[in-house]
């Protein structure tokens, strides 16, 4: 009896995948280090570091999902998840504010860094026109927040079959995206060497471009679990959790597109 539970909080049960998960990402950064000074065993220890944590991620939130089933996730517990969820979204919103800072410290002074020569674009880049595919996926983008909402709204009010499409509708659209935008790298006038521009942009887009990919992945997992019946309109935090960082998506591809691609490219030879 002096064992007996008497709050809403949850004790987790002792687990070993965040000594694993940690051993495998600690693996993984070792092996992309060997890999970046061309050591031959770099890859594979990469790989071998990569593997690990993926089996994490998947066993770890899969007891996660379990305890919910059990009954453990109370709404004090739920309220604590989605802190937990802001701060993670605060720490990716610094990370991407990292590369704001490289392209407007590079447009903003060009005359302070040598390898613009004082002029920005740099002398010679003919950048992409915001008005073609990156408007396009702007409006890829805003439309897939939509229907995102749309799930989110169908969830709530117990409709099932709305749940469904909104997330399918999404997916797609993520997809979309990423397939856009991949036929823009590939046939971008500029390169990620040569240029100051060439890397910003790249490391930026390209960075929000595999937030995109993961934040489809996690969407794909929540339709997976529409289908099995996991979410509930009492408890979805799940669901609830993939919206936010789809949103969050939404709202970064804004200010890339309004400061990379329409202000940063301003006066610049256009691309097609």
């Amino acid at each position: 009896m002096a064992a007996t539970k008497n709050h809403d909080y949850h004790l987790v049960e002792p687990d070993p995948w965040p000594l694993i998960g940690a051993l495998s990402g600690g693996t993984l950064f070792s092996g992309a280090v060997m890999w970046f000074h061309a050591n031959r065993y770099g890859v594979p220890v990469m790989l071998l570091g990569l593997a690990g944590v993926l089996i994490t991620m998947y066993s770890w939130w899969s007891n996660t999902i379990k305890e919910a089933h059990a009954g453990d996730h109370t709404p004090i517990v739920q309220l604590h998840l989605r802190y937990g969820m802001i701060l993670f979204i605060a720490s990716e919103v610094m990370f991407f504010l990292a590369w704001f800072w490289a392209f407007f410290d590079s447009s903003l002074f060009p005359s302070a860094v040598d390898a613009v020569g004082g002029h920005w674009p740099p002398k010679g880049i003919e950048v992409l026109n915001p008005w073609g595919f990156p408007l396009l996926n702007t409006l890829i983008l805003l439309c897939s927040g939509t229907t995102v909402t749309f799930a989110h709204h169908s969830l709530i009010h117990g409709d099932r079959s709305g749940l469904k499409l909104g997330l399918w509708l999404t997916i797609l659209l993520g997809l979309t995206f990423s397939f856009v935008q991949g036929w823009e790298y590939a046939h971008a006038p500029f390169a990620f060497k040569g240029s100051i521009y060439g890397s910003t942009f790249f490391m930026a887009t390209g960075f929000h471009g595999f937030h995109v990919i993961v934040g489809t992945i996690f969407l794909t997992v929540c339709l997976i679990r529409s289908y099995k019946g996991d979410f509930t309109p009492r408890q979805h935090f799940g669901f609830e959790a993939a919206a936010w960082y789809w949103h969050f998506v939404d709202v970064v591809w804004l200010f890339l597109f309004t400061t990379i691609y329409v202000w940063g490219g301003w006066g610049a030879p256009h691309a097609g």
